[in-house]
């Protein structure tokens, strides 16, 4: 629906060098998914503006990558005290421009500032190692040094809990930071900014730039920029994975999902399908770990669907700030349309349709109910793709040797689940399934922010995963000192390689 003529729209600016700044140019619409309303606009930038914060952060990191590290950890702590103090703030802004609920929102920020938490303890996560006599009268000791300016480019789905993957970390190791995040959803990443600047942090340090293709590709080209993380599809993962090898670049490219939970026989089926469907239809299915396949095996298979037709159809679809609204809309009317499509494709291949989202009626905004398929193979084009909306396919196995085999043949290996009372499943499963994140019991195994987050496969483009220990090595490079302090009477070094012995 488009806006009335008379109707005078903000614009989200960029942030750059610690201010508020709307360029000139061109602008697109910020809509509210719950009533298809345009409710803002926001700048396209081109590549003088993308220039222009990415100087910035390179004027900035000099004196920020030799600020002590206490000043790096303190600086970060009043940002943690910030976000606290601003969490249903920034959730609300999720709400209004992604269509979550504001209770999944609320849930999704607390992830994010999880990870400002692990990085106010930077000062111990930066020790290197030091080897005392390592030949005679010989030490070699390691620092862990930042790698300069970083960028990120992140999702519609987590306006904030993904771009808090990435720059909290980046910034406590040393580094300086530009933020692309999506456009669909900018107005949590000024609002992070603004906090990030009263906590402390000096002007240059943090940076957010909006827009397409062209700011992506001005980040990607650009030569001051030596670091570069992004969360999203798998085809554009394998597109800046490989643009950034090309030009130098640090990368990791976290892409697409295809997440199975496996059900044997012996799990508890009520739990499984409370499990299953908050895993499944929670955010509208618009997360990279949500469940989208069910591998049931054996005689579960009946019970389980029943029960989950059941609960599916007591969702409460809703505008996502109303009160006791389980799901929300989708994001956009095109990514309502395209799910909405995989729907058609699914009765057209054959697969039993026990519940059909489709019908939903609603009489504004991007709503979809929720869809469950049966008896669905793996040819089957609601099978190979990530739908990302509510949509729930089941494929019936004989045995836990078959669910492994189908987990493990399909191309993505993001996140997966197991349901049984079984030790010995379960231990099995851990250790044949070839996927990165694995839940035994648990349907959305998102690992706390001390630990890393990143798939295998056609999931991730890079050697290491966001946050945790693996995301300081990524925003961090290694040097080896070898220290020797000759006295007179020590052989000047020779012309042969030299041994330390």
């Amino acid at each position: 629906m488009n806006k009335p003529a008379e109707l005078k729209l903000d614009t989200v600016p960029v942030w750059i060098n610690g201010k508020p700044v709307v360029p000139q140019g061109r602008m697109g619409e910020i809509y509210n998914p719950a009533t298809g309303q345009v409710t803002k606009r926001v700048p396209y930038c081109n590549e003088e503006i993308v220039d222009a914060a990415v100087k910035a952060a390179a004027a900035a990191y000099p004196e920020w990558r030799d600020a002590p590290i206490l000043r790096r950890a303190r600086v970060m702590q009043k940002f943690l005290a910030l976000m606290q103090a601003n969490q249903k703030d920034i959730a609300r802004l999720i709400t209004e421009e992604h269509g979550k609920t504001l209770p999944d929102a609320m849930g999704s920020v607390q992830r994010g500032i999880e990870v400002i938490e692990f990085a106010c303890g930077i000062p111990q996560l930066l020790k290197g190692e030091y080897s005392e006599n390592v030949g005679t009268a010989v030490d070699t000791h390691t620092v862990r040094q930042p790698v300069g300016v970083c960028a990120g480019i992140t999702p519609f789905n987590f306006p904030a809990m993904v771009p808090l993957w990435m720059f909290p970390m980046a910034i406590a190791c040393g580094n300086t930071f530009i933020l692309k995040p999506s456009e669909k959803v900018p107005s949590a990443s000024i609002r992070m900014a603004g906090l990030f600047k009263e906590a402390g942090l000096p002007d240059g340090v943090f940076n957010v730039v909006h827009g397409d293709k062209a700011a992506v590709d001005a980040l990607l080209h650009h030569p001051l920029v030596n670091a570069v993380s992004f969360v999203g599809s798998t085809p554009i993962a394998k597109y800046i994975y490989e643009t950034c090898a090309r030009n130098g670049k640090r990368v990791q490219a976290l892409g697409g999902a295809k997440n199975h939970a496996v059900v044997l026989p012996d799990a508890d089926m009520e739990f499984t399908a409370d499990a299953l469907i908050g895993a499944a239809y929670g955010s509208a299915g618009e997360r990279c770990m949500a469940i989208s396949a069910v591998v049931v095996v054996g005689g579960a298979a009946d019970p389980l669907i029943s029960l989950l037709r059941k609960k599916a159809e007591a969702i409460k679809i809703g505008p996502g700030d109303e009160e006791g609204v389980e799901m929300g809309p989708l994001v956009s009317a095109q990514h309502r349309d395209k799910v909405a499509s995989f729907i058609e494709k699914g009765k057209a291949e054959g697969a039993k349709l026990v519940l059909d989202g489709s019908t939903t009626a609603m009489k504004e905004g991007y709503f979809l109910g929720t869809t469950l398929f049966d008896h669905v193979r793996p040819e089957m084009e609601i099978y190979k793709h990530e739908i990302f909306g509510p949509v729930l396919v089941v494929l019936r196995a004989r045995t836990l040797d078959e669910a492994i085999a189908i987990v493990n043949a399909n191309p993505y290996g993001n996140g997966t689940a197991i349901f049984t009372g079984s030790g010995g499943a379960a231990r099995r499963f851990e250790n044949e399934v070839q996927v990165g994140m694995v839940g035994i019991n648990v349907p959305i195994p998102v690992p706390v922010a001390f630990y890393s987050f990143g798939g295998w496969k056609n999931s991730l483009f890079g050697d290491l995963h966001v946050h945790g220990m693996e995301g300081v090595k990524f925003y961090t490079r290694t040097k080896v000192i070898t220290t020797r302090w000759p006295h007179q009477d020590t052989p000047a070094p020779g012309l042969n390689m030299p041994t330390l012995g």
